[in-house]
């Protein structure tokens, strides 16, 4: 059988797979589940899990009927930078703090978009720094510290 829209059906495999395993480790590990008005720690990863395995098989079903176009190649670049300013921000979050961490993360990340351009991802990077300390350490009052010791 040839698969008429590989596109829809492997993102359908994707998260049928992920909703199924985050379903599975959930009742594996016995999270106490409650119900929906208290609900236990492992509720709503059970939940979740279950509506993205549905939404995966739905996404299946529909790309078998329907016609699509073919996967294009992968592209590394933008995984590749993504990924590293993750491990950046994780690495240099309690060192530089947060306002530098999250910096160094947006514009890492974006070197990996088609068309990076540095001003846009400075004023996204400044913007997204001042909404996380201002939710994350002011409003949410989260020991992040928010400046690198050093500073003073």
């Amino acid at each position: 059988m040839k698969l008429k829209n590989p596109k829809d059906f492997w993102s359908g495999v994707m998260f049928a797979t992920f909703g199924l395993a985050f379903a599975i480790v959930v009742k594996h590990y016995d999270y106490p589940m409650g119900t929906a008005s208290r609900m236990g720690a492992g509720y709503f990863p059970f939940v979740l899990g279950c509506v993205m395995a549905v939404l995966g098989f739905i996404i299946i079903g529909q790309s078998i009927a329907t016609k699509g176009t073919p996967i294009s190649k992968f592209a590394w670049r933008p995984l590749i930078w993504v990924l590293g300013g993750f491990v950046i921000f994780g690495l240099t979050a309690q060192w530089l703090g947060l306002v530098i961490a999250i910096i160094l993360l947006v514009m890492i990340s974006a070197y990996g978009g088609h068309e990076f351009k540095l001003k846009e991802s400075l004023i996204s990077s400044a913007i997204l720094a001042a909404g996380s300390v201002a939710v994350f350490v002011y409003g949410l009052k989260l020991p992040f510290p928010v400046w690198p010791e050093f500073f003073g």
